[in-house]
């Protein structure tokens, strides 16, 4: 398969515009999509059984408000091991060769984004995508936890919450649950339905109707 790779030395919006591009010709089978994936994908994600009986298991409630709301109560990204801060984590979890100096920045390596199918090789061009927005949490449940429960929610490297992807992808999902967004790379929405279902299911989170007829159509698209 040929490397598609998208490089650093383009401005951040042109890089966006040939992603969204090289995305769209990938989806279509037209290019080859990146060297390979990460080197280490999100923990937990279940299977396709699996995620069917969470996805039935999950209390279906109308969509709470965002008054009061305010990403400080979530507290991240907290340090994990050394000088190694919850970012820093994924991004040597899910990039590959990557390269650190001693405060645990990531100074070279490369990052493959599911979600649009591009490569990157600067850090600054890859955001930590929370799978489940911290916004959309605080709607569905999370607006009643301590800040503590919070910030273990923020910081959750145990289950699917965090990935590695396209800075301006992430910027555009924004909170926005299944129902009004998903991964522009469709082959991946199979597998980001089973996170987000997962996520939900292991936080004690609901659902909305909208969202839920969501996730069980992304989960259709599964073989396993």
């Amino acid at each position: 398969m040929r490397v598609t790779q998208v490089s650093a030395r383009f401005p951040r919006v042109t890089r966006h515009a040939i992603a969204v591009v090289l995305a769209a010709l990938a989806g279509a089978g037209l290019v080859g999509v990146s060297a390979q994936p990460a080197s280490a994908t999100p923990p937990g994600i279940p299977s396709k059984a699996t995620a069917q009986s969470q996805l039935n298991a999950l209390s279906v409630v109308a969509q709470g408000s965002t008054s009061g709301y305010s990403r400080d109560l979530f507290p991240h990204w907290i340090t994990i091991s050394g000088s190694c801060n919850t970012r820093e984590q994924v991004l040597k979890r899910d990039g590959t060769s990557v390269v650190v100096d001693s405060a645990c920045a990531a100074t070279s390596g490369r990052w493959y984004s599911p979600y649009d199918g591009a490569t990157w090789t600067a850090a600054s061009d890859v955001d930590i995508d929370h799978v489940v927005p911290l916004a959309e949490a605080w709607r569905s449940g999370a607006n009643s936890w301590t800040t503590s429960r919070r910030q273990s929610f923020a910081n959750d490297l145990t289950r699917p919450q965090l990935i590695a992807v396209t800075d301006n992808v992430n910027q555009s999902k924004g909170d926005q649950d299944p129902s009004t967004w998903q991964p522009p790379l469709s082959s991946y929405r199979c597998t980001y339905s089973k996170m987000w279902i997962s996520v939900k299911y292991n936080w004690s989170l609901t659902l909305q109707t909208s969202e839920k007829s969501a996730l069980q159509t992304m989960l259709n698209t599964c073989s396993s």
